[in-house]
């Protein structure tokens, strides 16, 4: 089977083979073992919705790329660089397509044209260390709580306490989340690019998460947060994102963005303050790269001695 074969029969296979052997990076270099993750992932994200349209690889045109893009846009917070990302990996991906003969033209030609990084990446969003603070202080359990907000309190100390992403937090169970013993705890698997960890809970995350507990006990293989009358589906980002939102709004806080990155961006931060190098930040939020954290750092104004 050629190679234009392999992407009209297995555009999977073809995808990977491609990019763990000869794709590359505007500047020619390879790309890295996340990358490819990331990048395979966004492929099947996007051949998922040509599915949907009827229409293949050797056949989709502009108009199906208007209404990707689209779905791209209501998807994600305002001010990321995701559809852009989007752009520029189906616009290589149609050149190689021309490339192998599968595709005569590069309907993302158009778009990549337009398409340009932004010069200075937006600043991360965080809570200060007073409304950090308010935060901690809103999530701590009260007797006339119901189900509901004992849930909400529990997401918010858990994503506040242990800088999850969104999707670790959906994937979290009990058994992965240790709250009685001599040191609180939460493991977090491999997810993708992600590695594996384990990061110790403050002491106020404890409070709210024994209290979701409580009402709502499940086995250890249990999801921790399952969405609404079901055990076996986690919640959903949409119901995830109003939690994140309902608790910010409580404190006051007000940003573009308010979504559960601003947490994640907070216990970094928290972190480097404490007087955690990059190195060991990095690794708590299970990245392998320090890009994250040095912008966190760069937020921090060292006093002048």
């Amino acid at each position: 089977m050629n190679e234009s074969h392999l992407w009209a029969a297995e555009p999977h296979a073809a995808y990977l083979q491609w990019q763990t052997t000869e794709a590359a990076g505007a500047d020619r270099r390879r790309f890295s073992q996340r990358s490819i993750v990331q990048h395979k992932a966004m492929f099947d994200r996007f051949l998922r919705h040509l599915v949907t349209r009827g229409v293949a690889l050797a056949t989709f045109g502009p108009e199906h790329l208007d209404s990707f893009f689209d779905d791209v846009e209501n998807r994600c917070a305002p001010g990321t660089t995701t559809r852009l990302r989007y752009v520029k990996l189906i616009d290589r991906l149609c050149r190689h397509l021309v490339d192998v003969g599968l595709r005569h033209t590069n309907p993302a030609a158009t778009f990549a044209l337009s398409a340009a990084w932004p010069e200075d990446e937006p600043e991360p969003l965080f809570l200060d260390t007073d409304a950090d603070t308010a935060l901690q202080c809103y999530v701590q359990p009260d007797a006339g709580d119901d189900t509901r907000l004992c849930r909400n309190r529990a997401v918010v100390a858990l994503l506040l306490g242990a800088g999850l992403t969104a999707a670790e937090l959906r994937a979290a169970r009990w058994r992965d989340t240790v709250i009685d013993g001599i040191r609180p705890e939460v493991r977090v698997p491999k997810r993708g690019a992600r590695l594996e960890r384990t990061v110790a809970l403050p002491p106020f995350s404890t409070p709210p998460l024994e209290r979701w507990q409580q009402a709502h006990p499940g086995p250890d293989a249990a999801l921790l947060f399952p969405a609404p009358r079901t055990d076996d589906k986690p919640i959903n980002d949409v119901l995830l994102g109003a939690i994140v939102r309902e608790a910010l709004d409580a404190i006051g806080f007000a940003a573009p963005d308010m979504s559960p990155r601003v947490l994640r961006n907070t216990f970094a931060r928290r972190q480097l303050l404490s007087g955690r190098s990059n190195e060991q930040t990095s690794a708590l939020l299970g990245l392998a790269s320090q890009r994250t954290v040095t912008r966190i750092r760069a937020t921090i104004i060292t006093p002048l001695t």
